[in-house]
């Protein structure tokens, strides 16, 4: 499919299935500004595509990348809620800015998709020695391995923290 063609398949996809993808959203988020913001989200996405062919079942890639949406929709409302949470103990005087909030929303939300992004063992690794301050033998304790296993755990974390920040890939 040429480039060109993109745009126009990306419009069929639409007039096709827009109304259902909607219907669809709505009965996972129960919302209907939600569902149709997720929808249009869906769209834009396509369109950001390089390369989009033609599809046997549309409504399954719709649905996969919709799908997608709506656990980032969940997981950002986690971290607000988490956040406006925090926020409500701190005295009124200690309160950030809203702007300042949005800030740490968003990078809540991108170390959420950094920490997504590592393998189960090596995440709990890492958040128990950067959150709890465990140092290797006690977190090998806690996880019932080996200290050196626990070491490339950590390495392997801020590896790929490092890669996030700065772009490169130390491995």
């Amino acid at each position: 499919m040429q480039r060109s063609d993109h745009p126009a398949l990306v419009e069929q996809l639409y007039r096709d299935h827009s109304a259902w993808l909607r219907g669809w959203l709505y009965q996972r988020l129960s919302n209907t500004a939600d569902a149709a913001d997720l929808a249009q989200d869906t769209f834009v996405r396509l369109l950001q595509r390089r390369k989009l062919q033609h599809l046997a079942q549309p409504r399954a890639y719709l649905h996969t990348v919709a799908r997608g949406l709506v656990i980032d929709l969940w997981r950002r409302r986690d971290i607000e809620r988490a956040w406006l949470e925090t926020v409500a103990e701190l005295p009124a005087q200690e309160a950030p800015s809203p702007q300042t909030g949005l800030l740490v929303i968003e990078a809540l939300m991108t170390i959420d998709r950094l920490l997504d992004t590592l393998r189960p063992i090596v995440r709990q690794a890492f958040l128990l020695a950067q959150l709890d301050g465990l140092k290797c033998p006690a977190i090998a304790r806690e996880l019932g391995v080996s200290v050196p296993s626990v070491e490339r755990y950590i390495a392997q974390a801020l590896r790929q923290c490092y890669a996030a920040t700065f772009g490169d890939d130390l491995s």
